[in-house]
């Protein structure tokens, strides 16, 4: 009898012991995945859980609201939201984003992983490309960096930066209506506004 209590207890401790390991082992591999979440992929979730706009604080200190409709590698695009309104339409270098203000319920999304999203081409697609779309496309943009905010057309886009042929909003880009030209690094724009 006792040798019977004897080896219950024992496979009862093993059982528990095992029990500790394997959530042990699942707290570690959650931490793990956490550890190699980036911003962009938690954006992206949060986006995918919820039609509340993407609160962000950009590297130049203002808040946007953003609605966001894309992902690239390395941006966001979407629909400026409430009072700072402006541009209808605009994209976001993700190293402009200097803080995310979530929602509690933003940030339960965002620790989930998305769902894959349909669109794989553009997420392989970078900030030039996107770019060299507007420039080719002749759009008028403004062009918000950490130094300021300046209107015009992108006459070309190179590798890490852009130029911009300034000129007045609501006025096409001819050579007598440009006030001047503005060479802008990629890592100084914050972000790119357009109708």
């Amino acid at each position: 009898m006792r040798w019977d209590l004897l080896f219950d207890d024992l496979e009862s401790q093993l059982d528990q012991e095992q029990r500790d390991e394997e959530r042990a082992l699942a707290i570690e591999e959650e931490r793990l995945r956490l550890a190699r979440l980036s911003l962009r992929e938690r954006l992206v979730a949060m986006a995918a859980e919820s039609d509340a706009p993407l609160r962000l604080e950009l590297a130049d200190g203002e808040r946007r609201s953003i609605r966001p409709t894309g992902f690239g590698r390395d941006w966001l695009s979407g629909d400026p939201v409430g009072a700072e309104l402006g541009p209808r339409r605009c994209v976001v270098p993700l190293a402009a984003v200097a803080a995310v203000l979530p929602t509690r319920e933003q940030v339960r999304a965002g620790l989930v992983p998305a769902p894959p999203r349909a669109n794989a081409l553009q997420e392989r697609i970078g900030l030039a490309f996107v770019l060299r779309d507007l420039s080719r496309r002749r759009t008028a943009v403004a062009v918000t960096t950490v130094e300021g905010r300046y209107h015009g057309t992108i006459d070309r886009v190179a590798r890490d930066h852009l130029d911009l042929a300034e000129h007045d909003a609501g006025v096409p880009r001819r050579e007598r209506e440009v006030r001047g030209y503005r060479i802008v690094s990629f890592d100084r724009i914050v972000l790119v506004g357009f109708e």
